[in-house]
């Protein structure tokens, strides 16, 4: 932004992204390309911006990414509300 002579804190611009998101993110999930019937969730831990995460995704046959869950903890039922999430089931899970 600063090579088009915009100055604007990051606070502005963090603000636009909570502002626009929401309004980008419905025509994108419209033309969003379905996944396949077979599919694969995987589990791993990945370092990101030098502090280590789990990554829970959910992938199609096709290798195409249906959705996919990165938290700071591995928690039981944060991946079984993705897992749910992501088959489209409306199942709550149980917390045992």
């Amino acid at each position: 932004m600063s090579i088009r002579g915009v100055k604007a804190e990051h606070a502005t611009i963090q603000r636009w992204v909570f502002k626009f998101t929401p309004l980008v993110e419905q025509p994108f999930r419209k033309r969003k390309k379905l996944a396949e019937k077979r599919w694969s969730l995987d589990e791993t831990y990945v370092k990101v911006k030098g502090i280590w995460r789990y990554l829970y995704k959910a992938v199609d046959k096709e290798g195409n990414t249906a959705n996919f869950l990165l938290t700071k903890r591995k928690q039981l039922i944060s991946a079984q509300r993705f897992l749910m999430k992501a088959i489209g089931n409306n199942v709550k899970p149980n917390k045992s």
